[in-house]
Protein backbone atom coordinates (compact mmCIF):
# COMPACT_ATOMS: atom_id res chain seq x y z
CA UNK A 1 0.00 0.00 0.00
CA UNK A 2 1.12 3.70 -0.71
CA UNK A 3 0.17 4.67 2.91
CA UNK A 4 1.65 1.64 5.28
CA UNK A 5 1.07 3.39 9.08
CA UNK A 6 -0.86 6.48 10.10
CA UNK A 7 -1.60 7.61 13.65
CA UNK A 8 -3.37 10.64 15.64
CA UNK A 9 -1.70 12.34 18.78
CA UNK A 10 -2.04 15.26 21.01
CA UNK A 11 1.90 16.54 21.46
CA UNK A 12 3.91 13.19 22.08
CA UNK A 13 0.74 11.11 23.29
CA UNK A 14 -0.23 8.74 21.25
CA UNK A 15 -4.53 8.06 21.07
CA UNK A 16 -4.46 5.93 17.88
CA UNK A 17 -2.55 4.06 15.49
CA UNK A 18 -2.19 1.31 12.85
CA UNK A 19 -0.08 -0.44 10.96
CA UNK A 20 4.14 -0.79 10.85
CA UNK A 21 3.96 -4.15 11.50
CA UNK A 22 7.47 -5.49 10.81
CA UNK A 23 9.02 -1.98 10.61
CA UNK A 24 10.17 0.16 13.16
CA UNK A 25 7.65 3.17 11.54
CA UNK A 26 6.33 3.62 15.27
CA UNK A 27 9.46 4.36 17.12
CA UNK A 28 10.55 6.56 14.17
CA UNK A 29 6.68 8.12 14.39
CA UNK A 30 7.27 8.80 17.56
CA UNK A 31 10.77 10.92 17.56
CA UNK A 32 9.37 12.65 14.93
CA UNK A 33 6.75 14.01 17.39
CA UNK A 34 9.04 14.68 19.77
CA UNK A 35 11.34 16.82 17.25
CA UNK A 36 7.96 18.82 15.95
CA UNK A 37 9.07 22.34 16.55
CA UNK A 38 6.69 24.99 18.54
CA UNK A 39 3.31 24.40 18.81
CA UNK A 40 1.76 26.05 15.53
CA UNK A 41 0.18 24.15 12.97
CA UNK A 42 2.12 22.77 10.59
CA UNK A 43 2.54 20.52 7.47
CA UNK A 44 6.08 18.54 7.08
CA UNK A 45 7.77 15.76 5.81
CA UNK A 46 10.65 13.32 7.01
CA UNK A 47 12.64 11.02 4.26
CA UNK A 48 13.72 7.81 5.94
CA UNK A 49 15.21 5.50 3.15
CA UNK A 50 12.34 4.90 0.74
CA UNK A 51 9.67 6.18 2.96
CA UNK A 52 8.31 9.68 3.73
CA UNK A 53 6.75 10.41 7.05
CA UNK A 54 3.77 13.39 6.12
CA UNK A 55 2.70 15.61 9.24
CA UNK A 56 -0.21 17.81 9.78
CA UNK A 57 -0.82 19.41 13.14
CA UNK A 58 -3.87 21.68 13.62
CA UNK A 59 -5.33 22.99 16.84
CA UNK A 60 -2.93 20.77 18.82
CA UNK A 61 -4.34 17.54 17.14
CA UNK A 62 -1.06 15.93 14.90
CA UNK A 63 -1.48 13.23 12.26
CA UNK A 64 0.83 11.31 10.90
CA UNK A 65 1.56 8.65 8.60
CA UNK A 66 4.44 6.95 6.68
CA UNK A 67 3.89 6.26 2.96
CA UNK A 68 6.22 5.33 0.13
CA UNK A 69 8.00 7.97 -1.61
CA UNK A 70 5.87 7.01 -4.98
CA UNK A 71 2.92 8.31 -3.18
CA UNK A 72 3.94 12.17 -3.27
CA UNK A 73 3.07 14.65 -1.32
CA UNK A 74 -0.77 15.37 -2.39
CA UNK A 75 -2.69 11.68 -1.66
CA UNK A 76 -0.77 11.61 2.16
CA UNK A 77 -1.81 14.80 3.05
CA UNK A 78 -5.33 14.35 1.26
CA UNK A 79 -5.45 11.46 3.54
CA UNK A 80 -4.05 13.18 6.94
CA UNK A 81 -6.89 15.79 6.10
CA UNK A 82 -9.55 13.37 5.96
CA UNK A 83 -8.16 11.95 9.30
CA UNK A 84 -8.04 14.87 11.20
CA UNK A 85 -11.66 16.06 10.04
CA UNK A 86 -13.14 12.81 11.19
CA UNK A 87 -11.33 12.23 14.39
CA UNK A 88 -12.13 15.66 15.41
CA UNK A 89 -16.05 15.11 14.56
CA UNK A 90 -15.89 12.06 16.29
CA UNK A 91 -14.29 12.77 19.43
CA UNK A 92 -14.81 16.60 19.80
CA UNK A 93 -12.90 18.32 22.88
CA UNK A 94 -12.23 14.70 24.71
CA UNK A 95 -9.17 14.88 22.21
CA UNK A 96 -7.33 17.43 24.72
CA UNK A 97 -7.45 15.44 27.33
CA UNK A 98 -7.84 11.50 26.72
CA UNK A 99 -5.00 9.22 27.85
CA UNK A 100 -2.98 7.34 25.74
CA UNK A 101 -4.52 4.99 23.24
CA UNK A 102 -8.03 6.19 24.16
CA UNK A 103 -9.25 5.85 20.88
CA UNK A 104 -6.89 3.50 19.36
CA UNK A 105 -9.44 0.70 19.45
CA UNK A 106 -12.22 2.21 17.57
CA UNK A 107 -10.21 4.89 15.20
CA UNK A 108 -7.60 1.72 14.16
CA UNK A 109 -10.19 0.95 12.38
CA UNK A 110 -10.94 3.85 10.82
CA UNK A 111 -7.36 4.60 9.94
CA UNK A 112 -7.21 1.03 8.04
CA UNK A 113 -9.91 2.02 6.31
CA UNK A 114 -8.80 4.92 5.04
CA UNK A 115 -5.35 4.17 4.34
CA UNK A 116 -6.98 1.46 2.10
CA UNK A 117 -8.56 3.89 0.23
CA UNK A 118 -5.90 5.99 -0.49
CA UNK A 119 -3.77 3.62 -1.70
CA UNK A 120 -6.09 1.63 -3.47
CA UNK A 121 -8.61 3.32 -4.84
CA UNK A 122 -8.43 5.80 -8.29
CA UNK A 123 -11.63 8.18 -7.05
CA UNK A 124 -9.32 9.05 -4.07
CA UNK A 125 -6.61 10.86 -6.10
CA UNK A 126 -9.44 12.26 -8.54
CA UNK A 127 -11.28 13.88 -5.78
CA UNK A 128 -7.94 15.51 -4.91
CA UNK A 129 -7.75 16.94 -8.11
CA UNK A 130 -11.41 18.28 -7.80
CA UNK A 131 -10.99 19.97 -4.57
CA UNK A 132 -7.37 21.37 -6.07
CA UNK A 133 -9.31 22.77 -8.66
CA UNK A 134 -11.85 24.29 -6.54
CA UNK A 135 -9.29 25.62 -4.43
CA UNK A 136 -7.49 27.89 -7.44
CA UNK A 137 -11.12 29.11 -8.42
CA UNK A 138 -11.75 30.39 -5.04
CA UNK A 139 -8.17 31.68 -4.86
CA UNK A 140 -9.10 33.21 -8.64
CA UNK A 141 -12.23 34.92 -6.88
CA UNK A 142 -10.72 35.93 -4.02
CA UNK A 143 -7.30 37.66 -5.75
CA UNK A 144 -10.38 39.57 -8.49
CA UNK A 145 -11.68 40.70 -5.74
CA UNK A 146 -8.33 41.93 -3.95
CA UNK A 147 -7.76 43.81 -7.42
CA UNK A 148 -11.53 45.28 -7.20
CA UNK A 149 -10.20 46.86 -4.10
CA UNK A 150 -6.82 47.90 -5.30
CA UNK A 151 -8.34 49.90 -7.99
CA UNK A 152 -10.25 52.00 -5.16
CA UNK A 153 -13.67 50.62 -5.78
CA UNK A 154 -15.67 50.33 -2.57
CA UNK A 155 -18.46 47.65 -2.42
CA UNK A 156 -20.79 50.08 -1.19
CA UNK A 157 -20.72 51.80 -4.38
CA UNK A 158 -21.38 48.38 -6.48
CA UNK A 159 -23.89 48.15 -4.46
CA UNK A 160 -25.51 51.60 -4.86
CA UNK A 161 -25.11 50.74 -8.70
CA UNK A 162 -26.53 47.79 -8.65
CA UNK A 163 -30.04 49.03 -6.50
CA UNK A 164 -30.17 51.89 -9.34
CA UNK A 165 -30.19 49.38 -11.74
CA UNK A 166 -32.89 48.29 -9.93
CA UNK A 167 -34.65 51.08 -9.25
CA UNK A 168 -34.47 52.04 -12.91
CA UNK A 169 -35.59 48.73 -13.99
CA UNK A 170 -38.97 49.05 -11.90
CA UNK A 171 -39.53 52.54 -13.15
CA UNK A 172 -38.91 50.97 -16.76
CA UNK A 173 -41.65 48.41 -16.35
CA UNK A 174 -43.87 51.47 -14.96
CA UNK A 175 -44.03 53.44 -17.90
CA UNK A 176 -43.96 50.85 -20.39
CA UNK A 177 -47.19 49.14 -18.77
CA UNK A 178 -48.86 53.56 -18.78
CA UNK A 179 -47.64 53.59 -22.22
CA UNK A 180 -49.35 50.51 -23.32
CA UNK A 181 -52.91 51.39 -21.40
CA UNK A 182 -52.52 54.86 -23.30
CA UNK A 183 -52.04 52.95 -26.70
CA UNK A 184 -54.73 50.59 -26.32
CA UNK A 185 -57.23 53.48 -25.23
CA UNK A 186 -55.99 55.23 -28.44
CA UNK A 187 -57.03 52.13 -30.35
CA UNK A 188 -59.95 51.99 -29.21
CA UNK A 189 -61.34 55.60 -29.71
CA UNK A 190 -60.08 55.45 -33.04
CA UNK A 191 -61.76 52.05 -34.19
CA UNK A 192 -65.18 53.47 -32.31
CA UNK A 193 -64.59 56.98 -34.89
CA UNK A 194 -63.89 54.71 -37.84
CA UNK A 195 -67.65 52.67 -36.82
CA UNK A 196 -69.33 56.22 -36.46
CA UNK A 197 -67.96 56.80 -39.81
CA UNK A 198 -68.96 53.67 -41.26
CA UNK A 199 -72.64 54.72 -40.20
CA UNK A 200 -72.96 58.03 -41.24
CA UNK A 201 -71.44 57.21 -44.73
CA UNK A 202 -73.95 54.07 -44.72
CA UNK A 203 -76.83 56.74 -44.24
CA UNK A 204 -75.51 59.23 -46.38
CA UNK A 205 -75.54 56.48 -49.40
CA UNK A 206 -79.09 55.36 -47.95
CA UNK A 207 -80.12 58.85 -48.30
CA UNK A 208 -78.76 59.66 -51.29
CA UNK A 209 -80.71 56.35 -52.77
CA UNK A 210 -83.88 57.18 -51.52
CA UNK A 211 -84.17 60.26 -51.90
CA UNK A 212 -83.73 61.78 -49.02
CA UNK A 213 -82.79 62.30 -45.40
CA UNK A 214 -85.88 60.27 -43.65
CA UNK A 215 -85.46 57.77 -47.03
CA UNK A 216 -89.27 58.57 -47.94
CA UNK A 217 -88.67 56.07 -50.76
CA UNK A 218 -87.47 52.90 -48.99
CA UNK A 219 -90.16 52.80 -46.32
CA UNK A 220 -93.47 52.92 -48.61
Amino acid sequence: MAIQYALVARGSVVLAEFGGAGTNAGGIARQILEKIPGTNDSHVSYSQDRHIFHVKRTDGITVLCMADDSAGRRIPFAFLEDIHGRFVKTYGRACHTALAYAMNEEFSRVLNQQMDYYSNDPNADRMNRIKGEMSQVRNVMIDNIDKVLERGDRLELLVDRTANMQGNTIRFRKQSRRFRNTVWWRNVKLTFALILLLLVIIYVVLAFVCHGVTLPTCFR
